[in-house]
């Protein structure tokens, strides 16, 4: 895996109409990307494939939001989350994603698929500073552990004020 690109502060967009697609397999390696996905990340599909997920986290990207996502997937439920992802050239770009197990002939979890779309503005509006409140929570802690633990905390605090679940919050944006 390759090492962190300098972030460039540019931001990618995609059309409405368009859908990034990719798929994973128990452990969040990437087994498919289709072609929105790999013109969008900017990376070749012989140098995806294979490669974990993360590989496009954005580091201002709420790593309590990420445990919140794997939490779900886990448990076999669906999600939706606002993303902020990171091209390999440090370009930065916003999805709406709607991330679902995939369940084998026996019923059990085989890998997850994820459908983005691209977010509308006025949610990202809101989404944003959140997001960096989050974020800044998360840069203060001494550990990993802690800053998931304590950006959860907020996060949590902040939908209890909203008298809303995640999912709830998502959708009224």
């Amino acid at each position: 895996m390759r090492e962190k690109p300098l972030l460039t502060g540019h931001e990618r967009t995609f059309g409405i109409d368009e859908i990034i697609v990719s798929k994973t397999d128990l452990n969040g390696r990437i087994t498919y990307a289709n072609d929105v996905f790999l013109r969008i990340s900017d990376y070749a599909e012989a140098e995806i494939l294979g490669q974990p997920h993360s590989i496009i986290r954005h580091p201002d990207m709420p790593r309590c939001v990420f445990s919140l996502l794997w939490t779900t997937i886990q448990s076999g439920r669906e999600i939706f989350a606002y993303v902020l992802n990171l091209s390999k050239n440090g370009d930065h770009y916003w999805v709406f994603a709607h991330v679902t197990p995939t369940f084998g002939p026996d019923g059990a979890i085989v890998g997850y698929h994820s459908n983005r779309r691209s977010p509308e503005a006025t949610a990202l509006a809101k989404v944003r500073p959140l997001y960096q409140a989050l974020a800044a929570e998360e840069r203060r802690a001494q550990t990993k552990a802690l800053a998931v633990q304590q950006s959860t905390r907020l996060l949590e605090a902040t939908l209890r004020e909203k008298q809303a679940r995640y999912d709830e919050f998502v959708f009224a944006l």
